[in-house]
């Protein structure tokens, strides 16, 4: 269900798909290197399955740390905000549908990683992260998509032509069954 229009600025949004596939994958790629890897730590904390906990032990910290701690937290899986509409590549979507849908695959994705860090040593499971993750995904697609969409939007009407979608054209209408009447 990419966007397109007939000529080359339906490649170009077929090619910004692209792009944001591949941005995505290494972004992914990145994120499990930083966060999977075996840390060498004399101690390790118990695991914080108590939610907005490890916020408030981080706020007892002092401003500096605690806003280094939800600045990690909120930028780790940020870019996902921004590279899963991209990678999708839809234009003409709903704004809140795709808020739900991105926020919705981040804390999935958050939740793999925290999964999956419960099997490597030195690495703790922190339920606060997982919000902060999702906190962090909401707020970039916010900034970013609406405005990105729109713009692209109003160049691809500017190039000339309606934007369409390539499968609503392929497909034509949906057919109908004739009415059959049930036997007495």
């Amino acid at each position: 269900m990419v966007g397109v229009r007939e000529g080359s600025d339906g490649q170009a949004v077929i090619r910004l798909r692209g792009a944001g596939v591949l941005l995505l994958l290494a972004h992914l790629l990145i994120v499990g290197w930083v966060t999977l890897r075996p840390l060498d730590v004399a101690w390790v904390t118990a695991a914080n399955f108590q939610p907005l906990a490890g916020i408030r032990a981080d706020l007892a910290l002092g401003p500096v740390e605690a806003a280094r701690r939800f600045g990690s937290g909120l930028l780790l899986l940020a870019p996902l905000g921004v590279l899963l509409p991209m990678a999708g590549g839809r234009l003409s979507v709903s704004p809140w549908a795709s808020l739900a849908r991105t926020v919705a695959a981040g804390a999935l994705i958050s939740l793999a990683i925290e999964l999956a860090q419960t099997g490597v040593p030195g690495q703790v499971v922190d339920v606060d992260s997982l919000l902060l993750n999702s906190a962090g995904v909401a707020l970039a697609h916010v900034l970013v998509v609406p405005v990105t969409r729109a713009r692209l939007r109003r160049g691809l009407r500017a190039g000339g032509g309606a934007v369409r979608l390539r499968d609503e054209a392929s497909q034509g209408s949906t057919p109908t069954i004739s009415r059959v009447g049930i036997a007495p």
